[in-house]
């Protein structure tokens, strides 16, 4: 069975990588570029500290600053409709997950034409989005190098999820010095959304040698990191740990996939407008859990990783020691204990099933469920 990589052609790590994103931008001979990003980084500076960069290179650009915390259709239609204003020949995203996301919609109807949601689903372009540099502002959704784009339709209330080659950033940029003044709370939910990305890419049934590889050594590397990164934000050694991490976990997904957690987070975050890496984090030890039925050896290799001494365990004692280290982790870094204190209402659950059921990402889940039993691992999760 044949199996094919995906990520950007160019990935730069490390403390002030940002100036060699100007240097490619400026090789490349574009001219004018969309920078997208949200209000809060515009506010507090960083937005203007990028675009004087690309302005002492002597390349213009416009800013569009409005990609909420889960973008949506219409962040993505404004968006496009300034880059068209502005005859925008490349888009830079700015921020964490959502300002690459909305971009990478913006960017994908740019060149393909039509509406955002043609494009839900998987492969559904026929050619490559607007040249996109993604630099990344946090440490957990990989979005600035994965092919995958989730925009919410605000409409249905449904978060979509676009899983296509041709979203793929052509640079991705992940410099820790932009990363320290993240919030603990935003440093803990992102980091443990890159905890589900190497979990769920290592239980997948898409897995290769490749993706194991890079999962387990992301769930190690987030083990040792993420809480020093909680706790003192400006531990710059723990924060370009974060990087690499997040970096890695994001090569095994958007190879291997994702499953249920991503399934179902993304029915909260489109219905009740919540944070994904915090829906995330709070689903993760549930679904695992309901995946040791099938997969104990793969969740014992997940035990090691995360510090586990699991030589005297059998498959099964190691995935219970897995699900304990996940849910020790989270309660360390102050994830919500469940879904009912994020105001999810248990009448909504069987409707966040139907949906959850729908989620591409659910597709390579190494256990099938049904109706009943996402409803179930929803309940358990409350």
């Amino acid at each position: 069975m044949s199996s094919t990589f995906y990520m950007p052609s160019l990935n730069v790590m490390g403390s002030g990588s940002v100036a060699e994103a100007i240097n490619y931008i400026k090789e490349q001979g574009f001219k004018q570029g969309l920078v997208v990003s949200d209000e809060v980084l515009n506010k507090i500076g960083v937005v203007k500290n990028f675009t004087d960069l690309l302005d002492k290179a002597q390349i213009s650009s416009i800013v569009f600053d409005k990609a909420q915390p889960n973008p949506t259709v219409g962040n993505v239609n404004d968006g496009l409709a300034l880059l068209k204003q502005h005859d925008c020949d490349f888009v830079v995203s700015l921020g964490g997950g959502s300002p690459h996301d909305c971009a990478k919609g913006i960017a994908l109807v740019a060149s393909n034409g039509g509406k955002v949601a043609d494009y839900e689903g998987v492969d559904q372009s026929r050619k490559p989005q607007l040249p996109l540099i993604a630099i990344n502002t946090t440490a957990g959704t990989a979005s600035e190098m994965t092919r995958f784009a989730i925009i919410t339709d605000e409409k249905r209330h449904v978060k979509m999820a676009i899983v296509d080659k041709h979203t793929t950033p052509v640079l991705s940029v992940n410099d820790p010095s932009l990363m320290a003044g993240m919030p603990a709370s935003l440093t803990a939910a992102t980091g443990m959304d890159a905890l589900t990305h190497a979990i769920e890419a290592y239980v997948s049934t898409a897995a290769t040698p490749i993706t194991d590889a890079v999962a387990l050594k992301a769930i190690e590397l987030i083990q040792e990191n993420l809480l020093t990164a909680v706790d003192n934000g400006e531990n710059i050694v723990a924060r370009e740990q974060m990087a690499y991490a997040q970096f890695m976990a994001g090569m095994a997904f958007n190879n291997a996939s994702l499953g249920y957690v991503h399934a179902m987070a993304h029915q909260l975050g489109g219905f009740y407008d919540l944070p994904h890496g915090v829906c995330n984090a709070v689903l993760l030890p549930h679904v695992q859990r309901y995946n040791a039925r099938v997969c104990p050896k793969r969740l014992k290799d997940i035990a090691r990783s995360m510090g586990v001494d699991v030589l005297s365990m059998s498959a099964e004692q190691g995935a219970n020691a897995a699900i304990s280290a996940i849910e020790k982790l989270a309660k360390q870094v102050g994830i919500p204990a469940g879904l009912e204190v994020l105001g999810v209402k248990v009448d909504d659950i069987s409707l966040l099933a139907d949906n959850a059921l729908k989620d591409v990402c659910g597709l390579t889940n190494p256990k099938q469920a049904s109706h009943e039993e996402i409803c179930q691992i929803f309940l358990a999760a409350m």
